[in-house]
């Protein structure tokens, strides 16, 4: 098994490819038309290249987070997917223009020193 240093940054990127394809998610659920069995929802789903790379997020988030379950203590694996929510909440800012509260940021903090904890 391997130490923390090398956890760190394999949980950074894994959590940035997480929060990466939900962004993507949300702007290709934006340009698709609203649910039916119809070939024209069909085609804005696979025709809709935001769908695609949102895809291609989770398939390397997901090889990633495989790499880190086998080769990580689960107890200090686990924790760090919580940065995910640490990197959505920038991409709420950034892409969305989604209003942040302080209690909000308190949240991220709060998020952000347990994984220091865990990671100690």
């Amino acid at each position: 098994m391997r130490g923390i240093t090398t956890l760190i940054p394999l949980a950074i990127v894994q959590s940035l490819l997480l929060a990466g394809g939900q962004v993507l998610l949300k702007f290709a659920l934006a340009r698709m038309l609203p649910f039916s069995w119809t070939f024209a929802f069909w085609k804005s789903v696979f025709a809709n290249w935001q769908f695609a790379a949102c895809g291609i997020c989770y398939g390397a988030g997901s090889l990633l987070w495989f790499y880190i379950l086998k080769n990580f203590p689960f107890s200090m694996a686990y924790p760090m997917v919580s940065l995910s929510y640490v990197f959505g909440m920038i991409a709420a800012i950034i892409f969305f223009n989604e209003p942040v509260s302080v209690t909000k940021w308190i949240g991220v903090l709060a998020i952000m020193f347990g994984c220091y904890l865990i990671a100690k």
